[in-house]
């Protein structure tokens, strides 16, 4: 499901290769979608130039409901909404009245995100039986290493 019935704007984004005129607005590992966009020659009148934008959607089929538990059940909906795709909630500092503030650039970032892969940023884990001295303990495996052990 692809939501687009919220009006949003992205105004910029980084190029794909340095000589490449199609730029990414939105690279979302968490749910496997990106988002370019790239000015082309019109159909209609080969002067003039209109910006297309490609959303690029890779559904992960043997995703699992919980991403961390490789027993849970397959995912079966996978929904993408634009608005959160192109939220950012990275801090900023803003000056007011000589002081400077952090403020939040999105909202609703304190929602956790849907994940139907891994993102290699995050540190992700399960637990796995461990049979220590005749009892069986469950320790935290990271299944994410490289995130979870980077300096």
């Amino acid at each position: 499901v692809l939501d687009s019935g919220i009006a949003y704007t992205v105004l910029a984004g980084y190029p794909v290769s340095p000589k490449d005129e199609e730029y990414v607005l939105v690279n979302n590992k968490c749910q496997c979608v990106t988002v370019t966009s790239k000015f082309v020659p019109s159909k209609e009148n080969p002067d003039e130039e209109i910006l297309v934008r490609n959303i690029r959607i890779i559904v992960p089929l043997q995703a699992r409901e919980n991403i961390s538990d490789p027993l849970s059940p397959l995912r079966t909906t996978f929904v993408y909404r634009m608005s959160e795709l192109c939220k950012n909630c990275e801090p900023a500092e803003v000056e007011l009245g000589g002081v400077m503030h952090q403020v939040q650039q999105g909202n609703s970032c304190e929602e956790p995100q849907t994940c139907y892969t891994y993102d290699r940023n995050e540190c992700y884990s399960s637990p796995v039986p461990l049979l220590y001295h005749g009892e069986v303990r469950h320790v935290p495996a990271a299944l994410t290493p490289a995130s979870c052990f980077a300096e």
